[in-house]
């Protein structure tokens, strides 16, 4: 079975950042999807279960209501290694130019008192939300990309060595 595109890259050497993680062109229209990496995988600890799941309530929450923004947005939703989040737009921007709006993101945590839709009735697992842990990690992460806006670093895939596995299959990088 062929490696997907995301495996290819060298998570040893991924940093907290923003990266294009693919683009696709559905319909005559390019959409791109975006690694919103908040950790460093495989160094820093996963992020907290129920404080990922606030991340991703409130963050799709805002960048759904946000008027420069909400008719871009396709998805936001956690990595399954609970180290970022996927976003998907519409268009095809680099990253440097959605760093302002993710930061706008995760700098609104902090103002959330409640976490939207975490009701039986608007979610699947509405007990497990953790807004005190989920503020933490917003935070960190804004002073983070905040820090390093005009470092090229946080918005380009690590380039590395092309490798092949004892079975040929081959390692890409960005």
């Amino acid at each position: 079975m062929k490696l997907i595109a995301s495996f290819s890259i060298d998570h040893t050497k991924i940093i907290p950042g923003i990266f294009i993680s693919r683009v696709d062109n559905l319909d005559d229209k390019m959409i791109t999807t975006y690694d919103v990496r908040v950790t460093k995988p495989n160094s820093e600890p996963a992020i907290d279960v129920a404080a990922m799941h606030t991340l991703e309530h409130i963050i799709a929450t805002f960048l759904r209501n946000d008027p420069d923004w909400k008719d871009e947005v396709i998805y936001w939703g956690p990595m399954g290694c609970l180290t970022g989040f996927y976003l998907i737009l519409k268009g095809n921007r680099a990253p440097k130019e959605i760093h302002d709006l993710l930061l706008k993101a995760f700098r609104s945590v902090d103002e959330a008192k409640t976490v939207p839709g975490a009701e039986e009735k608007n979610c699947g697992n509405y007990l497990m939300h953790n807004l005190p842990m989920a503020k933490w990690y917003a935070k960190k992460y804004a002073d983070y990309l905040e820090a390093n806006a005009d470092n090229s670093l946080i918005f380009e895939y690590p380039k590395t060595e092309r490798l092949v596995t004892d079975d040929g299959q081959q390692f890409f990088d960005s």
